[in-house]
């Protein structure tokens, strides 16, 4: 666990990574998606697994995206404006970490589809995940690029920290998955957000009540 005098502080510009799915919306996307199809307690108890750190991330959703095919692309509006809601305290959180001058990034295993609108929701500073391929208005069950997995979020983290002259220090992440493990260790704080037994377990730091506000509690 990190020493209390090392971790960041609202006096100072920082730098704040989010997972998506379950972290900073309520919900993991793609089930919701596999809903339209009727699978979606097929997709989800995969995800869980995921998750839960059981099954390879990467292998895992190609899998499960694969099993989207020829579904229509406008069930993602209907995703996002129906099942899509911000967790307690997300623009609490966003809000003032960027009345400090704070950057906020959201970085997912989940899709650009999302991500993109919660950028331009919430104005947030980066945002990255994956690409459906999208043929004829169908999805075609493939991803377009390298899939975002937990390295990469890691890679991220402190690509964006140096991008942005931040201290390492004067970062945090929040996640609730085992593929947001390798960002939550390289992050000054790293946070566990109503994460899955294998996280808390291993995140210096733990939400396991209330909203996304009570990482302020945290800083300094």
């Amino acid at each position: 666990m990190l020493a209390m005098n090392s971790r960041p502080t609202l006096a100072e510009p920082g730098l704040l990574f989010m997972d998506m799915d379950s972290t900073l919306i309520q919900c993991e996307c793609i089930d919701e998606i596999a809903g339209f199809l009727g699978i979606k307690s097929q997709i989800s108890a995969i995800t869980e697994r995921a998750m839960r750190g059981e099954l390879d991330f990467a292998a895992s959703l190609t899998e499960r995206v694969q099993l989207l095919s020829g579904l229509d692309a406008n069930v993602l509006d209907q995703v996002y404006d129906e099942c899509i809601e911000l967790t307690d305290g997300a623009e609490s959180l966003i809000t003032t970490l960027k009345q400090h001058g704070w950057k906020i990034g959201l970085v997912s295993g989940g899709f650009t589809w999302f991500t993109n609108k919660l950028e331009q929701r919430l104005k947030l500073d980066f945002t990255r995940s994956n690409v459906l391929e999208i043929k004829n208005g169908k999805l075609t069950g493939g991803i377009i690029g390298d899939i975002v997995d937990a390295e990469t979020k890691r890679r991220c983290l402190l690509e964006q920290a140096e991008l942005y002259s931040i201290p390492i220090a004067q970062t945090v992440a929040l996640g609730d998955g085992a593929n947001d493990l390798p960002m939550i260790h390289a992050a000054g704080l790293g946070i566990a957000f109503h994460a899955k037994p294998k996280v808390i377990e291993q995140a210096p730091y733990a939400i396991n009540n209330g909203g996304l506000e009570q990482a302020l509690t945290f800083l300094k």
